[in-house]
């Protein structure tokens, strides 16, 4: 009996776009193999067969990837032609410009399979055993023709700086497509050119890195976890080949965060103290004092009191020092007391000390620009909010959360949604209890959780 194949449509779809007969990817074929040494007798035969539904064997996906790639000109990867895994499968792979074309093609196509995706908490401690080494080499191996200096590297740093200023007063929701374009048709490509000194390429992948995670936490504040999961491994790749110290350890801090908020303290703590050892001593003191915070907010999630309590006494100090700039990637999140401030306070919440965790979230609040940072204004005032209300000053807390409210309409947030709705419900809590001011609040709430607010 024969074999029933389903015909590899993917596949079919490239070489149509190609607009060439199958003579000419056969040749391609046997050219990217015997470049890599391999012998391949590939012809216009082998083609159908695969495009029929046959699998080829060994090496050849990659042959025929790199084919297509130097026929259509742009990056295409074996998950493209459905002869690899998907990019969500394929997390800290030996080709991160492979990974972020697929995860790009898959936003912008709107793969609902895959910004489903779940967050994978095995996922978490990765960055432990990477082999940065090993892909460094693959990518410098793979370098092409055509050149790459600082005037662009300096604008793929003025954009992002664009995006993340839009970002942080209307949401993830907002500019996804055009960021995410970005990043797989522009700044992805820059990457596999020549770069005139290893300073200047250094420079190309921070900046490629400090765009990647933003995407990433686009992708976080609309609730996508699995999909921001994967572009911070993306940043972590690509802030390796930038500075396999402190970069690095900046990523592995942002994985380690999304790891708590979504309540997977799992290799958290591990994850932060390796990121504090990395950085330490080549980094300033303020990056230090955010590295430091993380791993107090690890360590207090843990159960980890002591070791909590001698972080955050360490980040207090290290915040004070401002002898040295702050790195840039470092700077990207705000002022950096505010964020310190922010995260004690979450790290004090976490211990249930929430007279001391009040006093941090006002002083975040002090030091951030409302029209600036409106999103996480708006968020500092929730979990202030829930501060005090667990101190039992009801009225305060509605008065807070009604403030916040204000900051919330109208940025596309799902984080603030999620909010949105915890407010909703505890309003009417209260308003059972004769709360004054909680009726108000309930049906301010209500209104911003309606569909076409959403």
């Amino acid at each position: 009996m024969a074999v029933s194949r389903t015909p590899n449509g993917r596949l079919a779809e490239v070489i149509d776009e190609a607009g060439v007969t199958y003579y000419a990817p056969a040749r391609e074929i046997r050219t990217a193999a015997a470049e890599a040494g391999v012998k391949l007798s590939t012809g216009p035969s082998a083609i159908a067969y695969w495009v029929a539904g046959g699998t080829p064997s060994g090496q050849t996906p990659f042959f025929i990837a790199e084919a297509l790639t130097r026929r259509m000109k742009r990056k295409v990867t074996v998950a493209e032609i459905g002869l690899g895994c998907a990019a969500s499968g394929e997390a800290l792979g030996a080709d991160p410009l492979a990974t972020a074309a697929d995860l790009g093609r898959f936003v912008m196509l709107r793969r609902r399979d895959f910004l489903n995706s779940a967050f994978a908490a095995a996922a978490v401690a990765l960055p432990l055993g990477y082999d940065h080494e090993a892909v460094a080499a693959t990518l410098k191996a793979a370098e092409t023709g055509g050149g790459v200096g600082a005037e662009e590297v300096a604008t793929v740093r003025m954009l992002t700086e664009t995006f993340r200023s839009s970002d942080e007063k209307l949401g993830g929701g907002h500019g996804l497509t055009a960021v995410t374009a970005y990043l797989t048709d522009t700044v992805t490509p820059m990457l596999a050119a020549r770069f005139p000194s290893d300073a200047v390429r250094r420079q190309a992948f921070g900046a490629a890195a400090q765009l990647a995670t933003l995407v990433g936490w686009k992708h976080h504040d609309l609730g996508r976890e699995g999909v921001a999961q994967q572009y911070y491994l993306l940043g972590y790749q690509f802030a390796c080949e930038a500075d396999p110290n402190g970069h690095a350890a900046w990523m592995m801090r942002a994985m380690t965060h999304q790891a708590l908020d979504l309540g997977h303290p799992d290799a958290c703590v591990e994850l932060a103290e390796e990121a504090l050892r990395r950085a330490s001593g080549k980094v300033d003191r303020r990056t230090e004092a955010l590295l430091l915070v993380t791993c107090a907010r690890a360590y207090g999630t843990s159960k980890e009191s002591g070791k909590a309590a001698r972080a955050l006494l360490a980040a207090e100090d290290a915040v004070m020092d401002v002898r040295e700039p702050v790195l840039s990637f470092a700077a990207a999140s705000g002022p950096v007391t505010a964020t310190v401030a922010s995260h004690t306070g979450k790290t004090l919440t976490a211990m249930k000390d929430y007279v001391a965790a009040e006093r941090h979230y006002r002083a975040a609040l002090a030091d951030r620009t409302p029209d600036t940072y409106q999103r996480v204004h708006g968020l500092t005032m929730v979990n202030l909010g829930k501060s005090v209300a667990a101190q039992h000053r009801h009225e305060e807390a509605v008065g807070l959360w009604n403030r916040s409210l204000d900051f919330m309409d109208g940025v596309v947030s799902d984080r603030n949604r999620q909010e949105i709705k915890t407010i909703c419900s505890r309003a009417a809590g209260y308003r059972k209890r004769g709360v004054a001011g909680a009726r108000s609040l309930e049906q301010k709430a209500a209104e911003l959780l309606r569909p076409e607010n959403k």
